[in-house]
């Protein structure tokens, strides 16, 4: 169902808007280059992962999981961050970016641990998906609160 979604994504010729199935696996592409960051990536993070898709688009755990799935292979292929990133930003609305950035702030603490290399890729990440600092810092805080931890 998603074999294509890399082609459809890095098309260069006039970028259409990603329906919400390409939108959602390109997203959490993005979450497992994220939680891959600090070079571990556990059940921790993947569970992370699969809760945020199924909050998202109200899925079971079957479903999310096998997004989750897809969006490793993706992530796999896809392109360096910079390119990966902005490719999202030109294809997701404004609204959605801010809630991606909170689901990443969210598998940047999925497994406990403060990771240098994660919070640098997700404020890459926003930045590169066109949302600034204070708002990021805010996405921060609401994805600590969801997890029910306070802020660090």
């Amino acid at each position: 169902m998603f074999r294509n979604l890399l082609s459809r994504l890095l098309e260069s010729t006039s970028p259409t808007p990603l329906n919400g199935q390409d939108a959602e696996v390109a997203i959490a592409a993005l979450m497992v280059r994220l939680a891959k960051a600090d070079d571990r990536y556990g059940q921790a993070e993947k569970t992370r992962i699969d809760q945020v898709l199924a909050r998202r688009r109200g899925l079971d755990h079957a479903a999310a999981a096998e997004r989750r799935a897809a969006a490793e292979m993706i992530e796999a292929e896809a392109p360096d961050t910079v390119r990966f990133t902005r490719t999202i930003k030109d294809r997701v609305e404004l609204a959605d970016r801010h809630d991606i950035i909170a689901a990443l702030w969210e598998v940047a603490y999925a497994d406990g641990k403060r990771s240098a290399d994660e919070e640098s890729l997700v404020r890459l990440v926003a930045g590169l998906l066109g949302i600034n600092d204070r708002d990021s810092a805010l996405a921060r805080q609401r994805a600590l609160e969801t997890m029910g931890h306070s802020g660090s």
